[in-house]
């Protein structure tokens, strides 16, 4: 197995496997599989789609590509929420607040802006000494003392989502509802919440009309 054919495959609007899919994440996050070769077949997913056995496996894989946390100290009620992103785009700096207000602990990682929008990091980042950048160890000791995290991606958590993430955004893969969906999933079960809600945003303001 080799990603040139994969690539070609993909190219040609064949369904990939589950190993192929794995190979491709693996590669990619230990960089032995290059960002022009990423970026081919990320281009040919966008041109061509993906089945729902190949989101299935690709959104898995991400998620498997680091460490995937247990939450359950914190219950069986860690809630996250997540916006497949638009202008505007601040419910999740309003609403998880008011959710740790109520007792409910929150644990999410966010990601930043792609293409014309602004992410949740982003905006956060420009609050005075507040930091996304924190190890896994502090993210679970900010829900145990005041129950709410709001971090960024770290090489620990879905570091190939993190990488293709960024791919995405330079080559002008963004709106695509595959990728959204995989980068979107990958994170939260990375992430270990085990209630999502999930922000939906269409129109012109979104990538999805």
């Amino acid at each position: 197995m080799n990603i040139l054919e994969i690539i070609a495959k993909k190219r040609d609007k064949k369904e990939l496997s589950k190993e192929e899919i794995d190979y491709f994440i693996q590669g990619y996050t230990n960089e032995s599989i290059t960002d022009y070769q990423a970026a081919a077949l990320v281009m040919a997913i966008y041109l061509n789609g993906m089945t729902d056995e190949e989101l299935f496996n690709l959104t898995f894989s991400m998620a498997n590509s680091g460490e995937v946390l247990d939450l359950s100290e914190f219950g069986t009620n860690v809630v996250d929420k997540h916006s497949t992103g638009g202008v505007g785009d601040k419910v999740s700096i309003v609403l998880l607040p008011i959710i740790a207000s109520l007792g409910i602990p929150v644990a999410k990682m966010s990601g930043r802006g792609l293409g014309f929008t602004g992410g949740t990091i982003d905006k956060l980042e420009a609050i005075p000494g507040y930091n996304t950048s924190v190890s896994i160890d502090s993210f679970k000791e900010y829900v145990h003392k005041i129950g709410i995290s709001m971090i960024g991606q770290t090489m620990n958590l879905a570091p190939a989502d993190k990488k293709i993430y960024a791919l995405r955004d330079t080559i002008s893969c963004v709106d695509n509802i595959p990728l959204i969906a995989s980068s979107i999933m990958s994170k939260k079960i990375a992430a270990g919440a085990n209630k999502i809600v999930l922000e939906v945003t269409y129109g012109k303001g979104a990538f999805m009309k």
